[in-house]
């Protein structure tokens, strides 16, 4: 699950994380009084309006502006408020702004010049340890550092049997050039983030840029949330969190039926019970020359209801040009599922896409003649191949 970029930051600062402060609005009289009352905690004379969508590169795509007076904010934000944002990590349809981040200005004058770095707390699924990716090459896109200037791109692995170390949190202090006092606020800032990282089951904590201001704090400006959905069932407050807004719609309907489902961009949609089996159904899509349009696991029960509402989500999709079911029948009864198949077409009407249905398993062939006896536009298969060469029939 992803959470918003003022959501992040006040999970961070509960942790001892110093961060840009800043107000949350939702309309432009909102903003003006989030200015206000920012300016009285902070005694900021310039504001950050920063558009809060589940997308980074917002400042790309003009969701990201500095006020400079009150009107500035009122302006800005009407402007932004209401906006379809496009990022290169929305797609060319965007995202609907509905919420606007007023931010203090953290770019102020002083003895010092401010340096931004990026850094982020992720699982290596190589080695199965979370690891900090750093860099002083702040503020910018991380893959284009990584492609040109890799070496500029350092790492520091956690032993998940001791945590992080007072003497790693050191040595990315040390790396990242900092001296005094500033080093002392990143060995902080560094220990609090994984902390934070850590204690709440995050599957990646991103802060682009961490911000060494010109009296040498050292703050997050962005915050970048993704939490491992597993463990959401500990952390009832974050799971408040969500923003059904920012999702898509299909898959927030699945998610309701207990369903997981995932849109891609093909044309054959999937039915099958098992992510392992979904995965080799999308591998033969590929090889019999299709394109799954989606990821969907009806899981082990399968039964009629749940095949039902699995296909009324396929169909939704207007690029679906045929349906592929692959249910193995180990918990489940394939002959169940057949006949659960039969009537969720009859329930739903007239389905205009031919489906190529595949079970095998338990009752795999009594649930084939339910198939075939149906009379309907469904063609069965026993074997994963035939199932293939069906699929590539209804693309030719």
């Amino acid at each position: 699950m992803n959470i918003h970029e003022y959501q992040g930051k006040s999970i961070l600062k509960s942790y001892g994380v110093g961060i840009q402060e800043g107000i949350v609005a939702e309309t432009p009289d909102q903003a003006v009084d989030a200015a206000k009352l920012l300016q009285e905690q902070t005694g900021t004379g310039w504001w950050v309006v920063k558009a809060q969508i589940h997308a980074g590169g917002r400042g790309k795509g003009g969701g990201v502006k500095l006020a400079k007076s009150l009107d500035d904010v009122r302006e800005i934000s009407s402007k932004i408020l209401g906006m379809t944002l496009v990022t290169p990590q929305t797609g060319p349809e965007g995202k609907l702004v509905r919420k606007v981040l007023i931010a203090q200005d953290v770019y102020y004058p002083g003895a010092e010049e401010p340096k931004e770095y990026y850094m982020s707390v992720l699982l290596n699924r190589q080695t199965g340890r979370n690891m900090f990716i750093y860099t002083t090459e702040g503020g910018m896109d991380i893959e284009e550092v990584a492609h040109s200037n890799p070496e500029k791109i350092l790492r520091e692995e956690i032993d998940p049997r001791v945590g992080l170390q007072g003497f790693q949190a050191r040595k990315i202090a040390y790396n990242l050039g900092l001296k005094g006092e500033s080093n002392k606020q990143m060995v902080k800032f560094v220990t609090s983030l994984y902390k934070a990282y850590d204690s709440i089951d995050a599957s990646q904590f991103e802060i682009n840029p961490v911000l060494k201001t010109s009296d040498g704090k050292v703050i997050a400006v962005d915050a970048k949330v993704n939490l491992d959905e597993n463990g959401l069932f500990r952390h009832k407050d974050i799971l408040e969190m969500r923003d059904v807004h920012e999702e898509d719609p299909t898959e927030v309907e699945a998610g309701e039926h207990n369903l997981n489902y995932v849109k891609l961009d093909g044309n054959i949609g999937c039915m099958v019970n098992g992510a392992g089996l979904a995965m080799a159904t999308m591998d033969i899509i590929k090889l019999a020359g299709g394109d799954p349009a989606n990821f969907l696991d009806v899981g082990g029960t399968a039964d009629a209801a749940r095949v039902e509402q699995a296909f009324r989500i396929i169909l939704k999709d207007d690029n679906v040009k045929a349906i592929l079911v692959n249910i193995f029948g180990g918990i489940v009864r394939c002959d169940r599922v057949a006949q659960g198949i039969v009537d969720a077409y009859r329930n739903i009407g007239e389905i205009k896409v031919p489906i190529i249905v595949r079970l095998q398993g338990t009752n795999a062939v009594e649930a084939k003649q339910i198939i075939d006896d149906s009379g309907l536009r469904v063609l069965s298969a026993i074997q994963l191949q035939e199932a293939a060469d069906k699929v590539k029939e209804v693309l030719s």
